[in-house]
């Protein structure tokens, strides 16, 4: 890699001392050879090798680049190319013919254009970061600028070529024309170097000298020809010829870039002057046409051939603004979609952050007042061990129980406000099920055992393994234990039945008992009784657990065999199989028909 590097700079430097060769000759020609055949032929020929060395030194920048890039370079060598055309049709009546260049030459045409495809290549400011849109409407103000140009030298120089001769009239409006042209090139050269940085500016700041050397250079050059002062291989083709040799100097010392970071995305002004330009220029045709009328020195016939010209360059730029206002339209509407999808977003953003601050602020007021009944649950849950321990009569004995009993369960809800009001993210790891579940009956234990109610566990002996955190799993287990041991009949069967399986990727845990009391739908019309519901505070901190764990908590009610709550957790996919078994959300159960 090293060695091609090295190659390549020896390559360069001698391809420039060439170029630097040839320019030599050519000024010691003009200034040792009096006027004559042998000068123009060398002095032609050494400024077509010239702008062909310049040419074929900026095709590479086009074939290594890509997108924009590459239609930039190859803006630009078109641009070159169509110079070198001009001059290699120079040299063929000069040399091959041997006669003057004709007066009302067809080739002049080429010589206006190839100002054209550099200006085209200016306005893509491959310098600057670009979205696509917006290269694609640049793409269109340019196209109606370029016909514009095209109809300016069609309208203005043509007429005094083709539909009535006449060779005064002709060089002076195609020397203004092109002095014009050649102005607003250089406009736009200093506006791109002034606009870039690092090895952009370099370029453009080169590209504008070279520029400006020739403007000036054949401006001068048309002066001596009006003053018959002029001949191929003199003194004023020094300076055309520097300026033809700086492009080669230009395509082997520039490196193709890509836009960078620092410099700013395409300004809004450019760009909306830049169609600004483009409308004035449409909106120019009429004044045209009213010119060519209104214009009685005129002949007859360049009268006419500019107004049919004005008609049809105007339908020919209308369409093209139709077609850049329907790209403009489309955008438009993309963007109001985009921003009415922004407006929802941000109002449902808007509306979960209220949501959010309202339970924050609820969940802070439900922790202060847990903390505050601890207290006295705790004294009633101690006064009512005292009672049960001195001597009392059975009616006694059990309404001391009954009344430890309520104040455990008053305990197991306020510890259910708590883990409520202090809900965190859960930490997630495999834990075993079924050993989850032993834990929770054991640590229900004393209240089935004081109920008087039989528990029976229903777990497989193989290793049901959940994705959760072990701490919040096993509050959700005690917690619908507790529930269930608390719903169950006192009048009725007091079986109560856990059981856990595996289940379509899904472990399955059903607590069910011929006297388990139904839902919330059930009891919606009587009066709340904490022993007989499966509602409550307590479910509502198990089904947030659940919704961090994709798990679902749901209940079935059959006349015959009960109530079943139901528990589903996802084994190894990242959201629960839908169950198929019938169950609907606690929360959305309707009251059974009768």
């Amino acid at each position: 890699m090293a060695t091609r590097i090295v190659f390549l700079r020896a390559y360069s430097k001698l391809w420039i001392a060439t170029v630097a060769a040839c320019l030599a000759t050519l000024v010691l020609a003009a200034l040792i050879l009096p006027q004559s055949f042998r000068l123009t032929a060398l002095s032609d020929v050494i400024q077509c090798l010239l702008l062909f060395s310049g040419t074929v030194s900026l095709v590479p920048h086009a074939v290594r680049s890509r997108g924009r890039l590459r239609l930039f370079w190859t803006l630009i060598v078109t641009g070159i190319a169509f110079w070198f055309s001009y001059q290699l049709l120079w040299t063929y009546y000069e040399v091959w013919l041997r006669t003057d260049v004709p007066d009302l030459c067809s080739g002049d045409m080429i010589l206006f254009l190839h100002i054209v495809p550099l200006m085209a290549a200016l306005a893509l400011r491959p310098h600057a970061p670009q979205d696509e849109y917006a290269a694609r409407l640049r793409r269109l103000d340019f196209a109606l600028m370029i016909v514009w140009w095209m109809y300016l030298y069609i309208l203005i120089v043509i007429p005094w070529q083709y539909v009535v001769a006449n060779v005064a009239a002709y060089n002076d409006n195609l020397n203004w024309l092109y002095l014009i042209e050649k102005l607003a090139f250089l406009s736009a050269l200093l506006v791109a170097w002034m606009g870039s940085k690092g090895g952009w500016r370099t370029f453009y700041a080169s590209l504008f000298g070279a520029s400006f050397t020739y403007a000036a250079s054949s401006h001068v050059a048309n002066w001596a020809i009006s003053w018959h002062v002029y001949y191929s291989g003199s003194l004023y083709d020094i300076p055309l010829a520097v300026s033809m040799a700086w492009i080669t100097v230009i395509g082997l010392r520039t490196r193709a870039r890509e836009p960078q970071a620092g410099v700013r995305s395409s300004p809004t002004s450019q760009g909306v002057w830049l169609a600004r330009l483009g409308m004035i220029a449409a909106f120019s045709l009429p004044l045209f046409a009213a010119w060519a009328l209104v214009d009685t020195a005129l002949p007859p016939p360049i009268r006419s051939f500019r107004l049919v010209l004005t008609l049809a360059a105007a339908l020919l730029m209308g369409v093209m603004v139709f077609a850049r206002q329907r790209l403009l339209d489309r955008e438009l509407l993309r963007l109001l979609a985009h921003s009415r999808e922004s407006f929802a977003n941000l109002k449902r953003l808007q509306a979960q952050i209220t949501e959010s601050e309202k339970l924050a602020s609820i969940g802070q007021l439900v922790g202060g007042a847990a903390h505050e009944l601890n207290n006295p649950i705790t004294a009633m849950l101690g006064y009512a061990d005292l009672l049960l321990s001195t001597p009392l009569t059975p009616e006694q004995n059990e309404l001391a129980g009954r009344i430890g009993q309520h104040a455990r369960r008053t305990r197991s809800l306020v510890a259910s406000l708590l883990s409520f009001a202090k809900q965190s993210p859960a930490a997630m790891a495999s834990v075993d099920l079924n050993a989850l579940l032993r834990t929770a009956v054991k640590l229900s234990q004393p209240q089935w055992q004081a109920l008087n109610i039989e528990v029976r566990a229903e777990f497989p002996p193989d290793l049901l393994l959940v994705r959760g955190d072990s701490n919040q799993l096993l509050q959700v287990c005690v917690q619908v234990i507790n529930d269930a041991l608390h719903a169950v009949n006192p009048h009725g069967s007091r079986t109560l039945t856990i059981a856990a399986e595996r289940k379509d990727g899904v472990a399955i845990l059903t607590i069910s008992g011929t006297g388990l009391a139904g839902g919330p739908a059930e009891n919606e019309n009587k009066d709340k009784d904490e022993d007989q519901t499966l509602s409550g505070l307590g479910l509502s901190a198990c089904q947030g657990i659940l919704r961090q764990h994709h798990g679902r908590i749901l209940w079935q009610q059959d006349r015959n065999a009960g109530t079943t709550i139901r528990v589903e957790l996802p084994v190894s996919s990242p959201a629960p199989e839908k169950s198929t078994e019938d169950g609907v959300p606690v929360t959305w159960q309707p009251q059974p028909s009768a």
